[in-house]
C-alpha cells in the first residue's frame, strides 16, 4: 500500500510517499523561513498562500522521484491539526480532493501523532509501549504510548512550549529568526556555570512543564549584563542547560512512573545536540530519535502515520472535512477494523 502524505500545519510544506512494503519512496520539504524572516515570526496569511503555491508542484516532484503516477497511490494522509487553521485547510482541501478524484481513502492525521511515530521510520525502530517526549515550537508533551491510537497524556507545558521559549529568548538576545537553532549554536561558545538558571517545576510532583519564567529569568539576566557577545553566549548556554535539564528530569520521572524502559523523543527540539547528549546519559534505558531531517515538520511522518492507521482500519472518512487548530493527542481513538467505506 502506498500512502501520499501532505503536511501543511505551519510554515513548512512537506510531501512524501510511503510504501508499507518498501518503506519511504520519496519525500520533499519546502521551508518558508525566508518568507517570514523579515517579520520575526510566522504570518499565518502568508503561510497559507505559500502552501497553495507549493503543495501541488511538490506532489508532482515527489511522485516523479518515487517513479510512480497518481493512480499508484492507495491512500492520501493529510495533517488535519493542530496548527494554523488556514494552512491546515490548504493541505486538507488538496489532500481530500486528490483522494476524491482517485476514489481512495483520505486520512485526517494528527500532527503530533505524526511526530510521535516518526522514530519508527528508522532502521532500528522502538517497540511499543514507550514514553514519548514531544518537543516543538508549539508543544511540550510527555505521552505514554501503548500502540497506535492508544495515548495517555502524562504532562504538558502550562505556558510556553520549550521551542517557543528558545525562540523568544533568542529574539530577546538579538539573534536572527528562527532563533532556537541559532541560540543552540551560540551556546557552544558559552562559559559553563557562568550563570545558574532555575529548573522550573522540578521541585514539585507531577510531569507538567513551565518555561515562561525561565524565559523571563534569561531576559532579566541579559538586561543586567554588559550585553557583550560573550554575555550572549553565556546566557544562551545557561538557558539551554536549564531547559534541557528540566526536560531530562521530567523524562526520568515519567519513565519511573510508568515502569517503562524506552523513551522516544520527537519534534523540532529533538534535534538539539545538548538535549540528546543529556537524555542519553540520564539512564541506561533505550532512547530513540528521528533522523534530523524528520525532527521538524515533514510529509514523511504524515504518510507513515497514515499508512499505520490505514493498515489497521479500512474505513474511509466522511467526504466533509475540517481543520483543528487544537487537537489533543489523547482524543485520538484506537483504529477499528471495518469492511464498510463511507
Amino acid at each position: 500500500m502506498r500512502v501520499l502524505g501532505v503536511e501543511s500545519s505551519c510554515d513548512e510544506t512537506g510531501i512524501a510517499v510511503y510504501d508499507t512494503e518498501k518503506g519511504l519512496l520519496a519525500h520533499a520539504l519546502y521551508s518558508q523561513i525566508a518568507l517570514h524572516a523579515e517579520y520575526g515570526g510566522v504570518v499565518p496569511e502568508l503561510a497559507s498562500r505559500d502552501h497553495i503555491r507549493k503543495t501541488l508542484p511538490l506532489i508532482e516532484q515527489v511522485l516523479a522521484e518515487a517513479n510512480i503516477i497518481r493512480k499508484d497511490i492507495d491512500a492520501v494522509a493529510y495533517t488535519a491539526g493542530p496548527g494554523l487553521v488556514g494552512a491546515l485547510l490548504v493541505g486538507a482541501a488538496i489532500g481530500r480532493s486528490f483522494a476524491w478524484a482517485l476514489d481512495i481513502p483520505a486520512l485526517a492525521i494528527n500532527h503530533m501523532e505524526g511526530h510521535l511515530l516518526s522514530p519508527l521510520l528508522e532502521e532500528d525502530p522502538p517497540e511499543f509501549p514507550f514514553v514519548s517526549l514531544l518537543v516543538s515550537g508549539g508543544h511540550t508533551l510527555l505521552v505514554e504510548v501503548q500502540a497506535v491510537g492508544q495515548y495517555q497524556l502524562l504532562g504538558e507545558s502550562i505556558d510556553d512550549a520549550v521551542g517557543e521559549a528558545f525562540d523568544k529568548t533568542a529574539k530577546m538576545l538579538g539573534l536572527a529568526y528562527p532563533g532556537g537553532p541559532i541560540l543552540a549554536a551560540l551556546a557552544e561558545h558559552g562559559i559553563p556555570d557562568k550563570y545558574e538558571f532555575p529548573r522550573p517545576m522540578t521541585n514539585r510532583p507531577g510531569l507538567d512543564f513551565s518555561f515562561s519564567g525561565l524565559k523571563t529569568f534569561a531576559m532579566n539576566t541579559w538586561r543586567a549584563s554588559d550585553q557583550t557577545q560573550q554575555d550572549q553566549a553565556d546566557i544562551a548556554l545557561a538557558f539551554q542547560t536549564a531547559a534541557v535539564e528540566t526536560l531530562a528530569i521530567k523524562c526520568k520521572r515519567a519513565l519511573k512512573q510508568t515502569g517503562l524502559n524506552t523513551l522516544v523523543v520527537a519534534g523540532g527540539v529533538s534535534a538539539n545536540k545538548a538535549l540528546r547528549a543529556r537524555l542519553d546519559v540520564i539512564t541506561s534505558l533505550s532512547v530513540y530519535y528521528p533522523r534530523p531531517e524528520f525532527c521538524s515538520d515533514n510529509g514523511a511522518m504524515i504518510a507513515f502515520a497514515g499508512a499505520m492507521r490505514q493498515e489497521a482500519m479500512v474505513k474511509q472518512a466522511s467526504p466533509t472535512f475540517s481543520a483543528r487548530p487544537r487537537w489533543p493527542l489523547d482524543e485520538l481513538t484506537v483504529p477499528e477494523k471495518s469492511s464498510n467505506q463511507a
